[in-house]
């Protein structure tokens, strides 16, 4: 949801800073000619009394002023006005700040002071209408933020929701739309299309490929079988019959996984299995591997985990990983772990080759990923298998310890 309300919000901030902008400039440039304005309206105030003023008193006539307005002359001026430089100023007097006009005539020097000016007053009407004008003028930006926010942002939404939900190309919102975004969302409806005809395609050829690879496997492992009877006494005949059958059983567990991974996640079972019975069974199984080699294959179990997948591709990912370890390493040692949900192969091998790292980190510059000897999984596939689980595999490689494979389950996926 934040993702959602982020590029609205982004938008109505945007109109908003925009009104502040606004607002703040026309304020500067308001507040500037107000003062100034009221300065010289002011002053021709203040000069237009001493005008009407100086000669009535030069005469003897009263001057009567209102209360805010005084007109001092000669002896009669206060004293903290006295000595002040001709002209209009500002200065405080009697606790205020009032405006005040110092002159000159033929009697000598006089001073008018206007303590409360009637344009103060209209300059606070003023500023009072400007600051409502500006409220109302970002409540509008918020809204028209929000309004065209609303309307460009909603449609997005229902795109991604469509995309999200896997929905129909179809059944895409805005495709008959003239604009931006009914480009957009026959683009996302085309590559869609596109896309799920590829995995149909893929999942089809996969599963006929593995149809057509079972029978004459079968017929390999048969085979093999009467082979390995037939020449119980007869050493030499005896191995390589036992290579064939074993080559045979892997090859046909690989024509399962192929099945397995040619049907949707969402369609298959996923029986709760045990890591711990796997890795034993797979470790059990590698032991040829290292029998003529300064190898050690170790098994660290922890608190044994379940995880809701077919056994068929929990053992042909973990155990390709621990065979690779186990034919590559030359000497020193094969370690197995098990920490938290997490399923570690660590081994002293040469590492991976450079072409392969590049292919795991998805360079599409890489050379492809060639199957291992042993089950002919290879890298690729056991990579295919975590996709398809939903698990991730992290690969550490340094030539001089070896590798380290990490298999991280997710927690939807496990239980203790």
């Amino acid at each position: 949801m934040k993702r959602r309300s982020s590029l609205r919000r982004r938008i109505v901030v945007a109109y908003l800073l925009f009104a502040l902008a606004i607002c703040t400039f026309f304020g500067a440039v308001v507040a500037v000619a107000i003062e100034g304005t009221e300065d010289l309206l002011v002053d021709e105030h203040l000069r237009s009394i001493a005008a009407w003023a100086s000669p009535r008193h030069a005469v003897g006539m009263p001057t009567e002023m209102p209360s805010d307005v005084s007109f001092y002359h000669g002896e009669d001026i206060p004293e903290p006005l006295r000595g002040m430089p001709l002209g209009v100023a500002k200065e405080s007097f009697e606790g205020k700040v009032v405006h005040l006009l110092v002159g000159q005539d033929d009697a000598g020097t006089y001073v008018v002071v206007d303590r409360a000016s009637e344009y103060k007053n209209i300059e606070h009407v003023i500023y009072a209408m400007i600051m409502a004008g500006f409220l109302g003028f970002v409540a509008l930006s918020l809204f028209l933020g929000s309004f065209i926010a609303r309307g460009f942002v909603d449609p997005i939404i229902e795109l991604a929701a469509a995309v999200k939900d896997n929905s129909h190309p179809s059944e895409f919102p805005l495709l008959n739309s003239k604009d931006e975004l009914g480009i957009l969302a026959r683009a996302f409806a085309a590559h869609t299309t596109e896309l799920k005809q590829f995995l149909a395609r893929e999942r089809f050829f996969t599963g006929d490929v593995s149809h057509e690879l079972r029978t004459p496997l079968t017929i390999i492992t048969g085979a093999a079988e009467l082979l390995l009877d037939q020449t119980a006494q007869q050493p030499a005949l005896h191995a390589p019959a036992e290579r064939i059958l074993r080559a045979a059983k892997e090859a046909n567990e690989c024509v399962e996984v192929l099945l397995q991974l040619a049907r949707a996640p969402d369609q298959i079972n996923r029986p709760e299995t045990s890591i711990a019975d796997v890795i034993h069974a797979e470790i059990a199984r590698c032991q040829h591997f290292i029998a003529n080699k300064p190898v050690t294959l170790t098994f660290i179990e922890g608190e044994d985990f379940q995880v809701a997948a077919r056994e068929e591709l929990l053992t042909a990912a973990i155990g390709n990983l621990i065979r690779n370890a186990c034919q590559y390493t030359e000497q020193g040692s094969v370690t197995v772990k098990m920490i938290g949900h997490s399923v570690i192969i660590e081994d002293t091998g040469p590492g991976l080759p450079e072409s392969i790292q590049a292919r795991l980190q998805n360079n599409p510059s890489a050379k492809p990923l060639v199957g291992s000897a042993g089950t002919g999984l290879g890298l690729a596939l056991v990579v295919r298998i975590c996709e398809y689980l939903g698990s991730t595999l992290h690969v550490e490689n340094n030539p001089k310890n070896g590798s380290n494979f990490r298999i991280v389950f997710k927690a939807i996926l496990t239980e203790n």
